[in-house]
């Protein structure tokens, strides 16, 4: 299948390895729980906790180093390759739901170097701060510079530690192409390899890969990964923190059928709370009775669990 603007031939992506499944991620453990009281349940919770699903890292991670090493340790053992999103940039959030972040861009520096460690030359995929740059704007303009100056000492310290590095550019109905190409620029998109779309958010994957392919002809040809973990109903009615009525997207894939799009990946995990908004429970939190409206809304799903039984 060839997304919107597709690109001439379909070529395998630079991610030529499988991604990684965390075998004790929120939704293994609780299709366990729901294995004998709520079988049904317990099936749509198999589909999500088969799919490769990024893994957070911010200030709440008291060891970073370790932690990303125990994780990069697991995936080298199965021979794939892991998604992690680093989110701890300074005023994280602007200080709405997902607020916090380190304390200072030395600080910041030092975490990020933690994290490069961590990796110890093992192959991963980072999605470098979601929304630190689409949403900069409610910084000042001296902020706004010590932001971009983080996020390409970030890049430059990830990508020598042999990272595949995608900064986040937002999704395709926040900012135009030309800024967010400016802004990119100025946060070190030229040592990375490429951007990230539509991470937490509802658009469509056509969507995307529209603005993606404009965006990418601005920067280069740089390669862009877009997430498909909620967009399967590809429209939230200007909603997005937590919106009724969602589906999981397109599972994870690294054969897009575009040149341009290295992945579908699922970067925010199905079933954790956008924010206490809408009923939810605090940003981040696992809230699997959202998980499973997902899943039970998702054609993908309802086709794999009929099938198997």
């Amino acid at each position: 299948m060839l997304f919107a603007g597709a690109a001439h031939a379909a070529t395998p992506s630079p991610l030529s390895m499988r991604l990684y499944v965390n075998p004790s991620s929120p939704a293994a453990r609780q299709a366990d729980q729901w294995r004998k009281s709520r079988p049904a349940d317990a099936a749509f919770m198999d589909y999500i906790a088969a799919q490769p699903t990024a893994t957070w890292f911010g200030d709440w991670n008291t060891d970073i180093r370790g932690d990303v090493d125990r994780l990069t340790s697991d995936a080298a053992r199965t021979g794939t390759i892991p998604v992690l999103v680093a989110y701890d940039i300074p005023n994280r959030d602007c200080g709405s739901y997902s607020a916090g972040g380190a304390k200072d861009a030395q600080s910041y520096a030092r975490w990020i170097q933690g994290m490069a460690d961590g990796l110890r030359g093992r192959p991963a995929v980072v999605i470098l701060e979601p929304d630190a740059i689409a949403g900069s704007s409610c910084l000042s303009p001296s902020a706004q510079s010590e932001r971009f100056s983080m996020l390409r000492g970030a890049v430059a310290t990830l990508a020598h530690a042999g990272a595949h590095v995608y900064l986040d550019a937002g999704n395709a109905h926040w900012v135009s192409a030309s800024e967010m190409a400016s802004r990119l620029r100025q946060a070190g998109i030229d040592q990375a390899d490429g951007f990230s779309l539509n991470v937490s958010n509802y658009f469509s994957t056509s969507d995307n890969t529209t603005f993606g392919v404009s965006l990418s002809r601005l920067l280069g040809g740089k390669h862009f990964v877009i997430d498909t973990s909620r967009n399967g109903a590809a429209s939230a009615n200007g909603q997005w923190c937590n919106p009724a009525g969602q589906a999981l997207g397109a599972a994870p894939t690294t054969h897009t059928g575009n040149t341009l799009v290295d992945a579908l990946l699922w970067i925010k995990q199905p079933g954790e709370s956008d924010g206490t908004c809408n009923g939810g429970p605090s940003a981040g939190t696992w809230w699997p009775q959202y998980a499973l409206g997902l899943a039970q809304r998702s054609h993908a799903a309802m086709t794999t669990v009929a099938s198997a039984h």
